[in-house]
């Protein structure tokens, strides 16, 4: 199965490269729904495609804004674009623009997006004639469901499901909570999550409002719980899915590298085999409580939240260049001489090991036990394999 991860910036993307991805999704400045993840300009496009294929990975970039009339202007040119840059899919929510693509692009593989709420064959079978080549499920399908489609479809069409990450509570993600509290339109990409806020309860003649207690930090009734497949893994390729998403363009560089290489490694143990080293990896990006979604039959209570984001490490730095005898670091938070820091590495040698950090040299030449300037670089010599783009963490 291919394992796809999210890139809402450059980093990002190497990143996942770096730590195992199959391809990246991603969007340009125009129709996706993460207006606010950085995100790529034209000509970034082309040069993300480039890496990406140099690699030998694949790049999808997301057209899957719900679209008014007005968001086709503009659009024949920006698909030229795609063509020319060599994407490897577009990701489409909109019925019109998935026909406009087939018009005006029709060289282009579109991959139908979760918002287009496709949970049935003959949803799927419509998309399938007009030349989509790739169905994203709609994440309340079960496993049940997602395999007697498959089987109606035979390889006419893809199945890509999500596999880890932040769940909407609306329907496949078509929220409108975001645009009645704040004018922000979810659909156009400028969530601004709702959902994830502190409610409470009134009754419509009373004044006084009335929080509905769960834990010590109060109720979250609208948040539901993150995505966590990663002990299901066979189970979901039995019924037919070949492309595992993971969701998180707003996301750091930090939660994409953690969570693509536990996947990753995941993916390359027999029978898909999730240890515990490995589900214990997930813990340390942030996250919400874990579940297992609509995938295994679960009441749909089960899918709600009741408490904020935990992880149980942080992002201290990153490999950006090697010295004979030693490595160049990237500070990402406060770090000093005589810290155990745990590496996180798509090398299986290093990966999970701890290092005690010793006197660094910083850019002026000079001896530091203290690493606290943003983005601060220093030099610190190490016989470890480490490679470019391999992190330090530490227990929070």
């Amino acid at each position: 199965m291919e394992l796809l991860a999210p890139a809402g910036n450059f980093e990002k993307l190497m990143t996942a490269v770096h730590f195992g991805a199959d391809a990246v999704y991603f969007s340009g400045k125009r129709f996706g729904l993460r207006a606010f993840a950085g995100n790529f300009s034209d000509d970034e496009i082309i040069e993300a495609i480039n890496y990406l294929h140099k690699h030998g990975k694949k790049g999808y970039i997301t057209l899957n804004i719900v679209a008014n009339d007005e968001d086709f202007a503009g659009l024949d040119e920006y698909l030229d674009l795609l063509v020319k840059a060599g994407v490897d899919g577009v990701i489409v929510s909109d019925l019109g623009v998935v026909s406009f693509i087939r018009t005006h692009a029709p060289s282009l593989n579109v991959h139908v997006s979760t918002q287009a709420n496709v949970n049935n064959y003959y949803s799927a079978k419509v998309f399938a004639d007009m030349g989509a080549t790739r169905i994203v499920l709609a994440r309340e399908m079960n496993l049940k469901q997602i395999k007697a489609m498959h089987e109606k479809l035979g390889e006419s069409v893809e199945l890509e499901a999500f596999v880890h990450g932040a769940m909407c509570i609306s329907y496949s993600g078509r929220c409108l909570l975001s645009n009645y509290m704040t004018g922000r339109e979810s659909n156009h990409g400028a969530c601004v999550q709702a959902c994830r806020w502190k409610y409470a309860i009134r009754e419509v003649n009373r004044k006084d409002e009335y929080p509905i207690e769960e834990d010590e930090r109060g109720t979250y009734i609208l948040n539901s719980k993150d995505m966590n497949m990663i002990s299901h893994l066979k189970e979901m390729e039995e019924a037919g899915v070949v492309s595992l998403k993971i969701e998180g363009r707003m996301k750091s560089a930090y939660y994409v590298a953690t969570v693509v290489n536990a996947y990753r490694q995941v993916l390359d143990n027999p029978n898909y085999e999730a240890t515990s080293e490995l589900t214990r990896e997930l813990e340390k990006a942030s996250h919400r409580q874990y579940s297992t979604g609509f995938y295994l039959g679960a009441k749909d209570k089960e899918y709600l939240e009741d408490s904020m984001p935990v992880q149980t490490h942080e992002f201290v730095a990153v490999v950006v260049d090697k010295f004979d005898g030693g490595v160049v670091l990237e500070q990402r938070n406060r770090f000093c001489s005589g810290e155990e820091l745990e590496i996180l590495s798509p090398n299986k040698d290093i990966f999970n090991k701890n290092i005690l950090i010793k006197d660094m040299i910083d850019e002026k030449g000079e001896v530091i036990t203290d690493v606290k300037g943003v983005q601060q670089r220093v030099k610190l010599e190490t016989d470890l394999p480490f490679e470019i783009g391999d992190i330090l963490r530490k227990k929070v």
